[in-house]
């Protein structure tokens, strides 16, 4: 029965889901018209917000494209490499290499959301080197929905945001309602966070594994076609040649990496940043590769999968600025849905509905960061007035915004670019992973408000 399900969420998939950018064009069309009666704004003050918006992530996107070049290139240094095989070789059966890579994907995806996104894919690929019949789409599949919990881990935007001291900061993204720094304590660290967290760590490598297809079914790639190619280095002659293979060059730009690292976390503790992790990934790829002109080899074969981010991440760009466009005298597409939640909770339900609000504006406004921009001033002051805890708000929002995740190709393309998939090979597993945790995350945040109203703290 649940085979015959993921088979048939597969199949639906792969008949309907067009290629992720047309899908992007679908969701700008959608967005477009949805924001004309939301907003009361002119199809011209439309368009305009559009195109003003559609750049506002060009660093974002640099810094996402460098996730997938470093990462991909530090995976595949000779040590890395023997590292991620050793992990890869724990799993014997196809059922095994599922949870594996499901439950390291988990982990590192909690620990960091960018290192979890890229050694997940790497690990997926490597297992499907060594594991005879295993369907490969699923496997990716595993690895991606790893994701999902990364905005309740200690790389998460919105509870980081919160935990930062700076008053007019914190009034200004909470609504006027949170002037204190809240600890992380009670947002990663709190109870139900922490046994959410785990339930989806246990609970999905095994949805996961129950969805392998039977041998004859499986989509199995021949493990020749996953090994990187390998470029003929030539003995080092010329005076340019023998300076391109002098490992000092590389020696030191990681040891000038280390310092300011050192110097980074000494002063701001282990925040690890987008840019503090691509930081990482550099000087470890550095030393990684020994010398400069195999670290350029490394980062020029990575390259080619960065099509996708560089493509469709403007469009996306447009399609946060409509959901948040807000005209004078208007409200936002974003506010309207959020202004509907809220308008249906009460004490109990509020978690659970700003759960569901989040799910649904991320489908469109796919950032962390932009998320909480959108919702922070609306559901905050709303949370407050049904006296629920500031933290459980917070926390609501984010994992609203990683849930959805698993059915957004936005955040697929990295993972994807290195497994060579595409993402209608991987959504319809993907489903069923949204479907569990929605209902794990659901039910948690529904406990979480009838504990509160009995004045038991969270």
């Amino acid at each position: 029965m649940f085979k015959k399900l993921s088979n048939g969420c597969v199949q639906l998939v792969n008949r309907f889901l067009p290629d992720p950018f047309i899908f992007c064009i679908i969701l700008t069309v959608i967005v477009f018209f949805a924001s004309l009666p939301a907003t009361g704004a002119s199809v011209i003050q439309t368009v305009n917000a559009w195109g003003s918006g559609i750049w506002d992530l060009l660093e974002f996107s640099m810094q996402m494209a460098l996730v997938l070049v470093l990462g991909s290139a530090l995976a595949n240094a000779p040590i890395v490499k023997r590292i991620v095989q050793s992990i890869a070789s724990i799993a014997k059966t196809p059922i095994q290499g599922i949870l594996v890579v499901t439950g390291v994907s988990v982990i590192a995806c909690w620990l960091n959301w960018g290192f979890g996104l890229i050694i997940g894919a790497i690990l997926a690929k490597e297992i499907a080197r060594q594991v005879k019949g295993i369907d490969y789409r699923l496997l990716i599949a595993s690895a991606y929905t790893g994701f999902v919990v990364w905005h309740a881990g200690i790389s998460g935007s919105i509870p980081l945001a919160l935990a930062t001291p700076g008053e007019k900061a914190l009034l200004k993204a909470t609504g006027g309602v949170v002037s204190q720094a809240i600890s992380t304590s009670q947002t990663i660290f709190s109870p139900y966070n922490l046994i959410i967290c785990a339930i989806v760590l246990i609970g999905l490598p095994l949805i996961n594994a129950k969805m392998h297809p039977a041998p004859e079914d499986a989509f199995v790639v021949d493990p020749a076609l996953l090994k990187d190619e390998q470029v003929a280095v030539k003995k080092a002659e010329t005076p340019a040649e023998k300076l391109e293979s002098n490992p000092l060059g590389s020696i030191i730009i990681a040891v000038a990496g280390l310092i300011y690292l050192g110097y980074y976390f000494w002063n701001s503790g282990l925040n690890l940043t987008l840019n503090i992790v691509n930081c990482i990934f550099l000087v470890l790829g550095l030393l990684a590769h020994k010398t400069p002109i195999n670290y350029v080899r490394a980062i020029t074969d990575a390259a080619k999968g960065t099509a996708g981010i560089i493509l469709q991440f403007p469009f996306y760009a447009g399609i946060m600025a409509l959901m948040r466009f807000n005209p004078e005298g208007g409200s936002s597409l974003a506010s309207v849905i959020s202004n509907f939640f809220v308008s249906i909770s009460n004490h109990v339900t509020f978690p659970l509905f700003t759960f569901l609000s989040a799910g649904i504006v991320n489908f469109f406004v796919p950032s962390g960061g932009g998320q909480w921009a959108v919702q922070g001033p609306i559901m905050m002051p709303a949370g407050l007035a049904l006296n629920v805890s500031p933290a459980v708000t917070g926390m609501a929002i984010a994992w609203g915004d990683a849930w959805t995740n698993l059915i957004q190709p936005f955040w697929a393309l990295p993972a994807l670019g290195i497994a060579g998939l595409s993402a209608r090979d991987i959504m319809g597993y993907c489903i069923i992973g949204l479907v569990f945790t929605g209902i794990v995350v659901c039910v948690g945040f529904l406990v979480v408000g009838l504990m509160t109203m009995g004045a038991v703290p969270v």
